[in-house]
């Protein structure tokens, strides 16, 4: 997060990692001082982040809570959902430790615990571009080949490709997690990505080209490919229950394209950066704050889904309202007057809506 996070870590070409506070260019080694950029990181990242971090916990746990509590993982599609809010927490929990991380200007959590929480910050970002994939992929299956997918959709299979989509995101995440470690930097200790030197512009590039690929093209080229085949057949259906049930994951495709394309380019550009322009002091200086703009628009994504889903999905707002009335409700029995106390309690009684539909079904 900001100038220190992982993610950040090869966005500076000529990096020299004795003094990060400032890089170096051409011949003469001129120094290129970032003071201005670290401290509008730690003034304004730790708060924004936060916020996203308690959006974001409590919307993804509410969407886990509502799936397990009234046994809704009984399809595919909700498989899938609660997945991806599972990759949502996990990119989650690592947030506190760069915030304090961005506002200390020192790692003191340990070597361990840098390669543990770079790890979980990489497996929850690109598990849920799978999972979101998934749930394209799941989409069309349903719709244009309906007759199919009442064999193929069957919960042995959801958890099956589940499993294999957390492996696939770890062996993704692998080379984050080798060449992260703590470092001394003279007056602190940083964590943060250290490729061996000879190939280290290589492995910038891979990086890069990797997050471009894997978090844009190939779930874009996906997408189109999905949806445009589902609007084909659901213009010939005239289905309003079908349209209703691609609202869901067609909004949380766009949205996740809208955050992270900005971020996504900016650092491919970083790494090329050398092929694009001649990259001077102040160039340097724009791009690394293009990066801290474009990194806070796209780790606020993982705040986003759950307020798809309380907007869009009819059912979801029935259980969640439910869960409210039934336990949080009675709990408030306790100190409310007595005339209250009736209409809480009455409320409380009332059954969630039952069926067999998907709770993506329902949109």
């Amino acid at each position: 997060m900001g100038t220190s996070a992982p993610l950040l870590d090869f966005t500076v070409p000529e990096y020299n990692s004795s003094f990060p506070e400032y890089y170096y260019f051409g011949e003469d080694a001129i120094p290129c001082f970032k003071y201005n950029i670290k401290e509008l990181a730690s003034k304004f990242l730790p708060p924004l982040y936060s916020l996203v971090f308690i959006v974001g916990l409590l919307g993804n746990a509410a969407v886990v809570l509502i799936l397990t509590k009234y046994k809704r993982l009984t399809s595919m599609t909700n498989i899938y959902l609660f997945n991806l809010a599972i990759s949502d927490l996990l990119f989650l929990v690592t947030i506190p430790f760069w915030i304090h991380y961005e506002k200390q200007n020192d790692w003191v959590f340990g070597n361990a615990m840098c390669k543990l929480l770079t790890g979980l910050h990489y497996l929850g970002l690109y598990s849920e571009i799978f999972f979101i994939i998934l749930l394209t992929v799941d989409r069309y299956v349903a719709i244009v080949h309906a007759v199919f997918a009442i064999r193929v959709r069957r919960v042995v299979l959801s958890v099956t490709t589940s499993i294999i989509t957390w492996v696939i995101a770890l062996l993704v995440s692998l080379p984050d997690i080798i060449f992260t470690k703590t470092q001394w930097e003279f007056t602190h200790y940083t964590c943060s990505l250290h490729f061996p030197h000879e190939t280290a512009r290589i492995w910038r590039k891979f990086q890069a080209l990797k997050l471009n690929f894997l978090g844009l093209i190939l779930p874009m080229w996906i997408m189109i490919a999905c949806y445009t085949g589902i609007i084909r057949i659901l213009l010939k259906r005239r289905n309003e229950k079908k349209w209703k049930a691609v609202k869901l994951i067609f909004a949380i495709m766009i949205i996740f394209f809208l955050f992270w394309t900005p971020y996504s380019i900016t650092i491919l550009i970083s790494a090329f950066d050398e092929f694009i322009f001649t990259l001077d002091c102040e160039k340097s200086k724009q791009l690394d704050l293009a990066i801290q703009v474009t990194e806070v628009i796209a780790f606020t994504h993982c705040c986003v889904n759950p307020v798809i889903y309380a907007f869009i999905g009819e059912r979801f707002q029935k259980y969640l309202s439910h869960f409210a009335r039934n336990h949080i409700a009675v709990h408030l029995c306790r100190r409310v007057p007595s005339f209250l106390k009736d209409r809480l309690e009455r409320a409380s009684s009332i059954s969630p809506p039952t069926g067999e539909h998907e709770i993506s079904d329902e949109f």
